[in-house]
């Protein structure tokens, strides 16, 4: 309710309190009529106060408080006994109208009141339905025409890239292509990790044709709320279609787009699947929607509904992958315009090192290297806020303020100390580009292995060697320390959960066939009769015993490695006890170059 309501309402209350106040002044007092007779005697006793006489109306109030009224047709004995007794009376000239105003305020006031809640209530539930209207349109979408973005802006994915470039013909000149019999297309979906540029090339796109962008969460669509999700997906059609050509940019599709069937919450029939039909029929439905393209991004290709994904709907699939070393250069080189850098900042190097991480990593990494070149008063950034910037981001930031003892200071240092001396002298392992005993984020200490170069296949022996890697710290606690600890309970789960995709999901074990055992895009009415697996008890037992060899026999392996080279461990311990942190030439110094 604004200012002006709230006044109405106060200043209406204050006229009922005062009527009402003026309408019951008696009304604490007791009151009766008295014929005249009655009334003079009680004026001849003294026990009347005060009287006041309206025409043939006579009233009085007695010492008790008590009032009593009276008719009179002619005052002339009664006014002698007030004069006698000298009883004040006053009288008043008779209205006719009096009773009707009483009348008017008794009854009219109540039903002013009773009108003005109606109409408030009312507007209340009209402002409630415009509320809804306003729920169901306004966070579906945002218009954007942000044509700043372009091609240009964006690196490291080429192929998809030249993928869209036909879209931007497209909402540029339709013509040339609908005069060959050509379609539109209806949607294109963006298909990659988080962080990889999917949204950066769907604005890409807009900017390139200079259309309006139309943005829009598929997680916005969902509610509660029967039926609000399937109408804010009308509503970002219609705004779309009065302003085409035009892009419809649908962020996380698999919010709504995941295959229908199988039991939910809300039944087969909830408020997810509605909206997802809406989506289906305004792609292609009955209106058509000349120059109006959808494009959708997504992380989880598996999961959408296949009528998402037919012709008609999503007509291409654009794959945008982590970029390679390459692309890495090319994404620090756009991310770095803006960036005062150093003479000897060498970014082709940062890319070799920074593998895996995709184009939002990268731009973290050099605004943290901002960041620090900053914080200690340098006015360009380089290599060293970089390589701090590459510590932080893979490892998290150092609890320099942990109060560790000298014992668990110890312990971190021969488990930290273990994973490297593995990963060393293992050819197949990752080379250790950093260890550190300094508590980084929930770790006490960290072993940074980091590939030189992409990979995009894993062997058997380089899934092996991974599970040795990880298993180093817990066999130098048992042969150094003499105990073991919890810091290896990461790497157990870790180990554990790469022996298992070894098994059921690459068939990289002799005891078992060549099949995988828990099918990851098993539909939900499809039964196998075990359950929620797709293997039976005998098989389950099978696979655990499979784990347990595999796990125990690299264990073992490792075991005996750290025993044949105590010496180079008890030496890399010490150098971190004294040190803290060593990088991978410190390594070299401590246990010479790295095997081939």
């Amino acid at each position: 309710m604004n200012k002006r309501g709230i006044f109405v309402w106060m200043a209406l209350l204050g006229l009922f309190l005062l009527t009402m106040t003026y309408l019951g002044r008696d009304e604490g007092k007791k009151q009766r009529d008295v014929s005249i007779s009655e009334f003079i005697a009680l004026a001849q006793t003294g026990e009347l106060k005060e009287v006041t006489i309206s025409g043939a109306d006579v009233v009085g109030e007695t010492k008790s408080n008590e009032i009593v009224r009276t008719y009179c047709s002619n005052n002339t004995e009664l006014l002698r006994v007030l004069n006698d007794k000298k009883i004040p009376y006053r009288e008043s000239r008779p209205s006719n109208s009096d009773q009707w105003i009483m009348f008017a305020l008794k009854l009219g006031l109540p039903l002013v009141l009773i009108l003005l809640l109606m109409r408030s209530l009312n507007k209340g539930a009209m402002n409630g339905m415009n509320k809804m209207n306003e729920h169901a349109s306004h966070k579906a979408a945002v218009s954007k025409n942000d044509h700043e973005t372009t091609f240009a802006d964006v690196a490291g994915i080429d192929e998809a890239v030249e993928e869209v470039r036909d879209l931007v013909e497209f909402l540029k000149n339709p013509q040339r292509f609908t005069g060959l019999g050509g379609r539109t297309p209806k949607g294109t979906l963006l298909v990659g990790p988080s962080g990889t540029g999917k949204t950066l090339l769907a604005r890409a796109v807009a900017g390139e044709a200079k259309v309006p962008f139309f943005s829009a969460s598929a997680a916005g669509f969902v509610e509660m709320f029967v039926g609000v999700g399937a109408a804010r997906v009308r509503d970002l059609f219609e705004k779309a279609k009065k302003s085409a050509p035009c892009i419809i940019f649908v962020d996380e599709l698999d919010a709504v787009g995941r295959k229908r069937g199988g039991v939910s919450f809300g039944g087969g029939h909830d408020e997810r699947e509605q909206t997802l039909n809406e989506l289906l029929i305004q792609m292609d439905g009955f209106a058509p929607n000349q120059g109006v393209i959808v494009i959708a991004a997504t992380n989880r290709p598996d999961v959408l509904d296949s009528a998402l994904t037919r012709a008609g709907r999503f007509d291409r699939q654009v794959v945008v992958p982590n970029p390679d070393v390459k692309g890495r250069e090319a994404i620090l080189k756009v991310h770095a315009k803006d960036k005062p850098l150093a003479d000897g900042v060498d970014l082709r190097r940062i890319a070799r090192g920074t593998s895996g991480m995709t184009g939002a990593d990268l731009e973290e990494l050099l605004n943290e290297a901002a960041l620090h070149a900053g914080k200690t008063g340098k006015k360009a950034i380089f290599m060293d806020d970089i390589e701090f910037a590459l510590d932080k981001v893979l490892m998290g930031a150092e609890r320099k303020s942990a109060v560790i003892t000298e014992k668990t200071k110890r312990v971190v240092a021969y488990h930290e100390s273990g994973h490297t001396l593995v990963g060393w002298l293992t050819p197949e392992c990752d080379p250790v580009r950093k260890v550190s005993i300094i508590p980084r984020g929930q770790a006490g200490g960290v072993t940074l292995f980091l590939p030189h170069e992409d990979k995009t296949l894993y062997s058997k022996k380089d899934l092996v060697a991974l599970i040795k890697s990880l298993l180093g710290g817990r066999a130098a606690e048992e042969i150094f320390i003499g105990d073991v600890t919890t810091g290896a309970s990461n790497d157990l789960e870790r180990a554990t959960a790469i022996a298992r995709s070894m098994i059921c999901d690459y068939a990289m074990t002799d005891d078992l066939g060549l099949r995988t055992y828990g099918s990851k895009n098993r539909a939900a009415f499809l039964d196998y009769g075990y359950g929620d697996k797709d293997y039976s008890e005998a098989a389950a037992k099978l696979i655990d015993e499979a784990i347990d060899k595999l796990t125990s026999t690299c264990y073992q392996a490792v075991k005996q490695l750290l025993q044949e080279r105590r010496a180079d461990l008890e030496r890399l311990a010490q150098a971190l006890l004294e040190r803290e942190t060593l990088n991978e030439q410190d390594i070299v110094d401590i246990l010479g170059p790295r095997p081939a």
